[in-house]
């Protein structure tokens, strides 16, 4: 199949859950940022899940080669910051200001556009960012099972305690 058919795919499957899941709800979001509702991190905890075994599995089947990005501590840093920022001043982020949209809410448009701005900004302040903040400190391309030198299904295993330990605090706190 297609990659990009393939791709359209799992990103349909993706926002039939996201819409299904509420999470594309403004209340849902303002509640996730006052820890008042923890919907969305428990569908991201899935999500993640999800992926993680399903990049294992095609990667142990051979058939995907893994790209990390550079682990570069000043894009994360600048870029976790605005990221989170923006999710806080807009009460989207990305995907859901998409999915807000697509389930007719127009103000997501505002969001929308201010990603669109942001990416432009950007791109025109790559050159100086790549001399700065870009330059402060690169890991280079590695994950966890490479930085501990470990089979990936370990570091699964482990993600997956950890969250099946939240979900279990979340579902006893009732959030």
């Amino acid at each position: 199949m297609n990659e990009r058919i393939l791709g359209l795919i799992t990103g349909i499957i993706f926002g039939i859950l996201l819409q299904k899941s509420r999470a594309l709800r403004f209340d849902k979001q303002i509640a996730a940022m006052r820890f008042k509702d923890m919907t969305i991190l428990k569908f991201m905890m899935s999500a993640i899940l999800v992926g993680m075994v399903g990049v294992a599995i095609l990667k142990g089947a051979g058939l995907v080669e893994l790209g990390h990005k550079p682990m570069n501590v000043g894009g994360i840093v600048i870029g976790a910051s605005l990221f989170g920022a923006g999710w806080a001043f807009a009460g989207y982020c990305p995907g859901t200001a998409v999915g807000a949209l697509g389930e007719g809410r127009l103000h997501a448009l505002f969001v929308i556009f201010g990603m669109l701005v942001g990416a432009m900004i950007f791109a025109e302040i790559y050159p100086m960012l790549s001399n700065t903040v870009l330059a402060w400190k690169d890991f280079g391309k590695i994950g966890w099972p490479e930085t501990l030198g470990v089979s990936p299904w370990i570091v699964i295993s482990v993600f997956a305690v950890i969250f099946f330990a939240v979900f279990a605090l979340f579902e006893r706190k009732n959030v």
